[in-house]
């Protein structure tokens, strides 16, 4: 090889270095850009250098690890920025319900100072209005942030949709280019993994590389988002089992779409929605749910043992919104639908939970049913009525219309607490209907618990009395009747622990008998005296009783309720500061490899223009020795 194709080789090789050094000085802020560098070889032509290859600095391992590690921030970042709301929203102060429920049985305290006082009264129904206001005010909140994270589903899966398009283009222009020249171009690739990399940030996705060449992106179940240069969408739908809520739809090959489970979609923005929703913010809403209905149910049943200034039984204190309830969009019968209503008499057994009835029989009947608590996963225990077609669970009865139409594998979503608080209101405005006064009066050894009175209870202002004896065998005074479950008793049963009895309008529950000897109930109407204060005590000592889930105070329960959501809060900000700890470190190794270094790229300019101008200095001296030997001729 001659003196003047080597320095031309060496000019070549030079000015390659110079454009990738150029280029890499220019890319410096260009986010996913990977730092090129030259590689240089000894030329195959007896001399010379030629250039082997503009080698792109990128780590397949460090760049997935650090997608994962950013999954998961992006998730947890996510998650702790709707949690605050919460914990913010609940812990206030002045704003929770733990001093507006204080207030209020303050207010019934001063009632029962003074029942027939106008003003103690007005105090009573302006604390009850306040308190509702409170609860619906909570409830909106709540629902405004499941509408809110419904629209921020739609929106995550508008922008993962567009990405694997873009990967899916991105990699047919690949191996066009790959096609063409035998290599794929360095912009093309840094587009692919930056792409990669974005959508990591909004879900979790698993990366398959297909021949060291081609990107296969799927869902954690294996589903196909993006294979080879097909993509398949994602879509934000209603759920098949609540229509309230988004949920994410896969649209396969055939154009079939199909509801996925929540717990497909892990990590990302779209995870950590996700997550949020289902471990607090469905579980906020149910606990505001059931402390609305522990309260309400709680006063109203009390208010209703107790006698107005009229006389008059005690109605409703308080109204309450209904349980709901959804049949799945792939029962064989959308005629068969249900209704819910709380069962008074078992609330104790009320939970902050959602359930889905699952039918296992068709045209069921008695044990044909599966009642599944969906924050757990437990089976719970239920009773059908097949002459009234009821079934009984978790302190709700569920009442089913055309319930021959259902088939096996039909399914109903029941939520009996989750939106109570919506229509909590004050069921009284006029003053003297506060019941203050003792309705019922309740006398004797016999114990007994959750008492209840129907409307028109006691009305003929009789007497009564049940005595028990130890091995469960009863009797009445002379014109009372009692019942079980509605069916009348005539004396020749005998009774058992648990029974739930009605005497006159007044039920309650049989909670032993006794050890030793008879023991009596009596029940007689109260005296309406104006300074009658004994129902307005009965309804101010609720407060201490544990009403909620028959475990739980009111306020306990919501003070519970505030430690939890704070707690979670922690452990999701504490988690987030590691998480984004970890990531931080990725990316710097990641950087280290793949990063620009203004400084290492200026030096490097440096070099390469010593290098170009040494390789032409090569060439003018061949010139030079040329001309020489030229005009030795002369």
């Amino acid at each position: 090889m001659s003196i003047f194709s080597t320095g031309l080789s060496g000019l070549n090789a030079a000015q390659s270095a110079l454009n990738s050094t150029s280029n890499n000085i220019s890319n410096v802020y260009t986010p996913g850009y990977n730092r090129e560098v030259t590689q240089l070889g000894e030329g195959r032509a007896g001399g010379g250098v030629q250039v082997n290859d503009i080698q792109r600095q990128f780590n397949q391992y460090v760049a997935s690890q650090l997608n994962a590690a950013t999954s998961k921030s992006s998730a947890l970042e996510s998650y702790n920025q709707q949690v605050e709301q919460i914990d913010s929203l609940l812990a206030d102060r002045d704003a929770g319900l733990a001093p507006l429920m204080q207030n209020f049985f303050s207010a019934m305290e001063d009632l029962a100072s003074a029942p027939s006082d106008p003003a103690a009264r007005q105090g009573v129904l302006g604390a009850a209005d306040t308190l509702t206001a409170q609860f619906r005010s909570f409830d909106g909140y709540l629902q405004d942030m499941q509408e809110g994270i419904n629209g921020q589903i739609a929106d995550e899966v508008t922008q993962i949709n567009n990405s694997t398009e873009q990967l899916a283009d991105i990699n047919r222009e690949i191996a066009l280019a790959r096609a063409r020249s035998g290599e794929a171009p360095n912009s093309l690739l840094n587009q692919r993994d930056q792409m990669v990399h974005e959508l990591s940030e909004r879900m979790d996705v698993r990366l398959n590389i297909q021949d060291g060449k081609t990107y296969n992106i799927s869902l954690p179940n294996g589903q196909p988002l993006v294979a080879g240069t097909q993509h398949y969408r994602l879509e934000a739908m209603d759920s098949p089992n609540d229509p309230q809520r988004t949920v994410l739809g896969y649209r396969d090959s055939n154009g079939d779409i199909v509801a996925l489970d929540e717990d497909t979609v892990t990590g990302g923005t779209l995870g950590g929605l996700m997550d949020f929703r289902s471990e607090t913010l469905d579980k906020t809403q149910n606990q505001i749910g059931q402390l609305a209905v522990s309260l309400a149910s709680g006063l109203n049943a009390q208010h209703a043992l107790g006698a107005d200034l009229d006389g008059a039984q005690g109605g409703d204190l308080f109204r309450i919104g209904e349980p709901q309830v959804y049949s799945d969009d792939g029962n064989a019968d959308p005629g068969a639908t249900a209704t819910a209503s709380f069962d008074e008499a078992q609330l104790d057994q009320l939970r902050a939970a959602d359930y889905e009835i699952r039918v296992t029989a068709d045209s069921p009947g008695d044990g044909d049913f599966e009642v599944v608590r969906k924050s757990t996963g437990e089976a719970v225990d239920a009773s059908f009525d097949s002459g009234t077609s009821t079934l009984s669970f978790g302190g709700i009865t569920l009442e089913f219309d055309n319930l021959a139409n259902a088939q096996d594998g039909d399914r109903f979503e029941v939520q009996p607490v989750r939106r109570a608080a919506a229509n909590m209101q004050t069921a009284i405005d006029d003053l003297d209907k506060l019941a203050a006064s003792s309705l019922v009066e309740q006398g004797g050894e016999l114990a007994v618990g959750n008492v209840r009175a129907a409307s028109g209870a006691l009305a003929a202002n009789q007497s009564h009395e049940l005595t028990v004896q130890p091995d469960g065998s009863f009797s009445v005074s002379t014109g009372t009747t009692i019942s079980r479950d509605g069916s009348t008793l005539d004396g020749a049963e005998q009774l058992q622990s648990g029974d739930r009895l009605t005497i006159d309008g007044v039920s309650f529950t049989l909670k032993e008998l006794p050890d030793a000897g008879e023991a009596t109930l009596t029940l007689s109407r109260g005296d309406f005296g104006t300074g009658n204060n004994e129902n307005a005590l009965a309804m101010q000592a609720l407060q201490d009783k544990l009403t909620v889930g028959g475990s739980a105070s009111f306020s306990g329960a919501y003070g519970a309720m505030v430690s939890d959501v704070g707690n979670r809060t922690n452990i999701v900000q504490a988690n987030l500061d590691a998480q984004q700890g970890l990531t931080r470190q990725l990316e710097a190794v990641q950087q280290s490899e793949s990063g620009v270094n203004l400084d290492e790229e200026a030096a490097n300019l440096i070099r390469y223009q010593q290098f170009y101008q040494a390789n032409a200095r090569v060439i003018d001296t061949g010139t030079t020795v040329l001309d020489t030997i030229l005009g030795l001729r002369n």
